[in-house]
């Protein structure tokens, strides 16, 4: 086994040996841009090592990870022009560096391009890559779609929310790990044990990353602190905070998420301290701990050597202490 850092090395000279800006420049070099802004490669690693758990060489599954990768970043473009976010792994967007319609066009091609990366895969291995990969990224879009309802709505539950983070960030997480165990022809139930491992871990890093857009280090976490609460999103701390505050924090949250003030900043300021002084900001961290632990205690059950459960530990609980 190698380590998580060694992974992604190996990951990311693999990504500028196939990163090109070709004709016409205007479609390919925002895909360029996308791809060398960095971000953790959390996804591609996952499908890498788990590769090598189940016994074969990670470099079999570099373009199963390419692909990964390259479809995580064409629903950041989308999701960067709904959401109308100007900065992304602290840079400007793409829609923001080039425009609304070049994000939407360069987007579909790194889709198509995803795809592509399957037809390197041949018989049985191409066909459950695309049949994993079909059904994950409609879950992405419902999951997206999900988001995007609960903006106006005023009756999301805590079971809503979940599900809706499971469809737009914990399905590809999981089948990152599957497609591994796909390459590696790993039996069925293994395939499925460690889908599920990743889909818990991904729970937890959705809602990680919800506590981070809050309260979240503007210099390292790379995107617009306070953005989920300036587009009034249900997030499990808005969930945890209406449950849990007084009536009046209750009233002052619910008529703060019904404006859109030019200047945010007040909006931004009162409800982190609502989040905090409610207890939701200390109930959404103990919900990551919790959905890292149902991720090992599926980690426990697989019938894997010691030494690659720990590295899959590490990475989860690497997970749980990133500022990022």
């Amino acid at each position: 086994m190698h380590s998580i850092e060694q992974y992604r090395n190996a990951f990311i000279t693999y990504l500028e040996s196939k990163t090109s800006t070709k004709e016409p420049k205007n479609l390919y070099a925002p895909i360029t841009y996308i791809l060398e802004l960095g971000g953790k490669r959390l996804r591609p690693v996952l499908v890498l090592m788990a590769t090598e758990v189940f016994g074969t060489d990670y470099k079999k599954a570099m373009d199963a990870a390419l692909a990964i990768e390259v479809f995580h970043n064409f629903s950041l473009v989308h999701d960067d022009i709904m959401d109308d976010a100007p900065l992304r792994r602290g840079k400007a967007t793409v829609h923001e560096k080039w425009d609304i319609n070049t994000g939407i066009l360069s987007g579909d091609a790194m889709l198509i391009n995803a795809y592509q990366l399957f037809e390197n895969y041949e018989g049985e291995t191409f066909r459950d890559l695309a049949k994993l990969f079909s059904k994950t990224a409609l879950e992405v879009c419902e999951g997206q779609q999900y988001d995007v309802d609960f903006e106006t709505r005023d009756d999301v539950s805590e079971a809503e929310y979940l599900k809706m983070i499971e469809y737009k960030t914990a399905v590809l997480v999981a089948a990152a790990l599957k497609m591994g165990g796909i390459v590696a022809k790993a039996s069925i139930d293994d395939q499925n044990s460690i889908y599920e491992f990743g889909r818990n871990l991904g729970i937890a890093f959705q809602l990680q990353d919800d506590y981070l857009d809050a309260f979240g280090d503007p210099e390292t976490f790379g995107k617009q602190v306070g953005g989920d609460i300036i587009e009034n999103k249900k997030t499990f701390l808005y969930l945890k905070a209406l449950e849990k505050g007084t009536s009046r924090q209750q009233k002052e949250l619910s008529d703060l998420f019904s404006i859109q003030p030019n200047d945010p900043s007040d909006k931004i300021k009162t409800i982190k301290t609502i989040f905090k002084t409610s207890g939701a900001a200390e109930l959404t961290q103990n919900e990551i701990v919790a959905y890292t632990n149902k991720a090992f205690a599926v980690l426990d059950g697989l019938q894997l050597a010691d030494d690659k459960k720990v590295l899959l530990r590490a990475f989860g609980e690497n997970l749980m202490r990133r500022k990022v």
